[in-house]
């Protein structure tokens, strides 16, 4: 008796797991991401738009073989999340070396391509290779704090790292500022947090004005200043002076510019 519907029943489940099977294989074939990262890709937008209930934009829009730097502040260790789900093709962030190299999240981060940075000093290695991903045309995503703000301060003291980059590979700065990103001390605290998130982002910044004059002293540090402060605007922060990280961006070339010109 109950034979015939427990056979329907069963071609209905099949007929959707099809269903969303093919559009699940659909959306990854309109994107630039491998398949291992668009599995990501979707886990990130389940987490982002109902763990985080977050308030987001329209997708960024860069042309396929457009280059670019995306800025944003950092509030959490999932910041990254919630651009990356505003974007059609990985882009290469550049986390703390001792995160890529961690058993935890070595598979994730490298599946993600990331491009491993040194938490202290002028990590040359890794700003030339954000300049040659920019170069060639892919998106580089770059937290100019340097460390997640736990402070009451808009922006800790930036890095002008992001706008080298920039000026060097001839790429606009998209900024995007986030607001209540969840975050409990720890990389992996977000993943047990509700929260509410609002993300913004602004309009892509063209630097061309400054590229012949990106090897100048000081222009590096003038630009940085000119773009954090639109960041912290973007934020709602019109007043906020930011501020740059260290003395060697005052006066002449860095290491990383030097770098940046071998």
């Amino acid at each position: 008796m109950y034979k015939p519907i427990v056979l329907a029943l069963l071609a209905i489940g099949v007929l959707l797991l099809v269903v969303a099977g093919v559009r699940f294989l659909y959306g990854w074939r309109r994107t630039h991401y491998s398949f291992a990262q668009y599995i990501l890709f979707r886990f990130a937008g389940f987490l982002v738009r109902w763990q985080w209930r977050a308030e987001l934009p329209e997708r960024l829009q860069i042309a396929d073989a457009q280059g670019a730097v995306i800025i944003c502040n950092h509030r959490s260790s999932i910041d990254p999340f919630f651009i990356q789900i505003l974007l059609d093709r990985p882009a290469r962030w550049m986390v703390a070396r001792e995160y890529v190299e961690h058993w935890a999240f070595r598979w994730f981060l490298r599946t993600c391509e990331v491009i491993p940075a040194s938490r202290t000093g002028i990590d040359t290695a890794a700003t030339k290779h954000a300049l040659r991903a920019a170069s060639r045309g892919q998106v580089v995503g770059m937290l100019p704090e340097g460390r997640i703000n736990t402070t009451e301060s808009v922006l800790l003291p930036c890095r002008p790292g992001p706008i080298l980059v920039a000026l060097r590979a001839q790429v606009p700065i998209i900024p995007v500022f986030i607001h209540d990103a969840p975050y409990g001390g720890t990389p992996w605290s977000p993943l047990l947090r509700r929260a509410r998130t609002r993300v913004v982002a602004g309009d892509p910044i063209d630097l061309s004005s400054y590229y012949e004059r990106s090897k100048e002293d000081g222009v590096v540090a003038e630009v940085a200043l000119l773009v954090y402060q639109q960041l912290a605007k973007l934020g709602g922060y019109p007043d906020f002076e930011p501020q740059l990280a260290g003395r060697r961006w005052k006066h002449g070339l860095t290491e990383a510019e030097k770098a940046s010109e071998a």
